[in-house]
């Protein structure tokens, strides 16, 4: 909003002209859903404890230990997240790109979806909210209609490489595409949904999914930052992708609205994201991947949230099949909890990972 109402006045007065770098508008927005959740933060959660009164129920499969000590705290903080971010990105991206609206559709879409879910936990005093099956039938819907865009849109665009838009880049190479044609629609969803519930599996302590997120956030940043820019796209040999530099602003927004939510979600956390901001943060990461161009790079940045979804899918289908346990308990975090590892041992551990992994994805942009 901040680009399309001071940018005209650049001509009269020089310092409007910082509304046109993508860098300061970025910055702009970290600090915006910054201030932003700190100033929201103590009354949305002193609301949500009045509202929820015991707070978001807790698995009974779960560990023992978190029946004691997080019973109580109040969950949705994710509406914290969301309103932070939303209102951030609204400021200061250009609102005439079709890649912002996609990103800011998915995330707001998903984060309802968890927003009822956590509201019937809540309600209901279960764990149980909104159905599996009915989850993955509306996150695939919206999923799908944002591939299609985003598909669309680099199509559309003279600037791209003819053809880029249905393909799939693979890292460490400099050329190679697997062309899916219609295909890619598919893909995508798969990429955000998938995004979507492995951050969700993930946020099964306090910070350790707000701060992987926040790091992803930070890698995507720079892709997109890239990406979008025809000289840097160029010389580093990646597809071009004309108007995807803009989710720079969304990146920053997401590092933000991070960060103050972990002023009030450090352990021992003030209040949990839920499902309203775990669901959104992951569609918002998948979708940003999906427009950059870096879909099968997020298997790398966000090799954490991988290794979590892997760890249920691994312990399902070893009970179902052979009646044995591969983990202690699954997500795998929970695993190292029923080892004896301490909470913030593991939390600052998947931190170091998630640190880790961000780098070799930031590698493959060069290393082609």
């Amino acid at each position: 909003m901040l680009y399309h109402l001071l940018t005209p006045l650049a001509d009269d007065f020089q310092f409007f002209n910082v509304f046109r770098y993508l860098t300061f508008r970025s910055g702009g927005a970290v600090m915006t859903a910054l201030i932003l959740s700190f100033l929201l933060g103590p009354s949305l959660i002193s609301w949500m404890r009045r509202k929820q009164g015991r707070g978001q129920p807790i698995r009974d499969d779960g560990p023992q230990s978190h029946i004691i000590e997080k019973a109580g705290t109040p969950t949705m903080g994710g509406v914290l997240i969301l309103l932070s971010l939303s209102v951030a990105t609204f400021l200061w991206a250009r609102l005439d790109n079709a890649y912002v609206w996609v990103v800011i559709g998915v995330t707001l879409a998903f984060g309802l979806l968890g927003f009822i879910d956590d509201y019937l936990k809540v309600m209901r005093r279960s764990a149980a909210g909104v159905s599996g099956s009915f989850k993955l039938v509306i996150q695939f819907a919206v999923a799908l209609v944002a591939g299609y865009v985003c598909m669309r849109t680099l199509g559309a665009s003279p600037e791209a490489a003819q053809g880029i838009e249905s393909s799939v880049p693979l890292p460490f190479f400099k050329n190679l595409f697997i062309p899916l044609g219609l295909m890619f629609v598919p893909f995508a969803a798969f990429v955000i949904v998938g995004a979507s519930n492995t951050v969700n599996l993930t946020d099964g302590l306090d910070g350790l999914a707000t701060v992987p997120v926040m790091i992803a956030a930070a890698t995507y940043a720079v892709i997109a930052y890239l990406v979008g820019n025809a000289i840097y796209a160029d010389y580093l040999q990646v597809p071009f992708v004309p108007g995807v530099g803009e989710l720079t602003v969304i990146c920053g927004a997401i590092i933000g609205a991070g960060l103050g939510f972990l002023w009030f979600n450090a352990p021992p956390a003030m209040i949990f994201m839920g499902d309203t901001g775990s669901l959104a943060l992951g569609g918002a990461i998948g979708s940003i991947a999906v427009a950059a161009k870096h879909e099968i790079v997020l298997a790398i940045v966000g090799g954490l949230f991988v290794l979590e979804g892997l760890s249920v899918m691994i312990q399902i289908a070893s009970f179902k099949l052979f009646g044995k346990r591969v983990f202690r308990m699954a997500p795998i975090h929970h695993h190292f909890e029923q080892l004896g590892w301490k909470e913030s041992t593991i939390v600052v551990r998947f931190w170091i990972i998630a640190v880790i992994l961000a780098l070799v994805g930031l590698a493959t942009l060069k290393l082609r």
